[in-house]
């Protein structure tokens, strides 16, 4: 059924596209917004990068299969910021203008090769370290395809059991920004299911693929 709340739950393509500069520019140049996630100006990606002043736009995208399994992408070497560790599905910066739906669609044909599929918008938050500071809103996605990503900026993907997550936390095998973005699911689903107070959803154990299979059936499939 489709999620009738929640209007940025949809199958669509979004029909904007950046503008020739921005397309060129869109790993450099960023918006810049404030508190209340309004343009005040641009600045160079490098120039983000290090000042936490510098507060810009992104997206996450948290890409599961049938099974419940999330899928991770490990970080290349060459990256200048958390290189070879684990990260969320999709992340990425929004191109100058871009709406934050557009920029996930974006991001998840580029990094994972993956287009035409329902996204579902879960929540906003703010990342503020001493690296960078994102206004963030992360999506969600369910598939069984094929997975071609980019190799280079990815080096590897695979699926991940809840329970191979949860083992795995604080170990220094994830980002920092990926086990915050862990225990932010864990949290929305339980609201979704009005799981008890103290309840983990994701521990490991039976409940678990009837408590996905009904935040699946509630909240992920679309019958439009």
């Amino acid at each position: 059924m489709t999620n009738k709340a929640n209007p940025e739950f949809c199958r669509s393509k979004i029909g904007f596209r950046p503008s020739q500069q921005a397309m060129t520019d869109s790993n450099e140049l960023l918006d810049i917004v404030n508190n209340d996630d309004e343009v005040i100006g641009q600045a160079l990606r490098k120039a983000c990068h290090g000042n936490p002043a510098l507060v810009h736009r992104a997206v996450h995208v948290l890409v599961f299969n049938r099974s419940g399994e999330l899928l991770l992408q490990k970080r290349a070497a060459e990256k200048d910021i958390q290189p070879d560790k684990w990260d969320s599905s999709v992340g990425g910066h929004l191109a100058l203008g871009e709406p934050y739906l557009a920029a996930a669609y974006r991001e998840m044909s580029e990094e994972l090769g993956l287009t035409g599929l329902p996204l579902r918008y879960l929540y906003r938050s703010f990342i503020r370290n001493q690296i960078e500071s994102e206004n963030v809103r992360t999506y969600l996605a369910i598939t069984d395809d094929e997975i071609i990503y980019e190799r280079s900026a990815i080096s590897e993907v695979r699926f991940w059991t809840h329970a191979q997550i949860d083992q795995a936390l604080g170990q220094g095998i994830f980002t920092p920004n990926f086990e915050e973005e862990w225990l932010m699911f864990q949290a929305y689903v339980s609201r979704c299911l009005s799981v008890e107070p103290g309840q983990t959803v994701f521990s490991s154990g039976a409940s678990f693929p009837d408590l996905w299979q009904t935040f699946y059936n509630l909240y992920c499939t679309d019958s439009g």
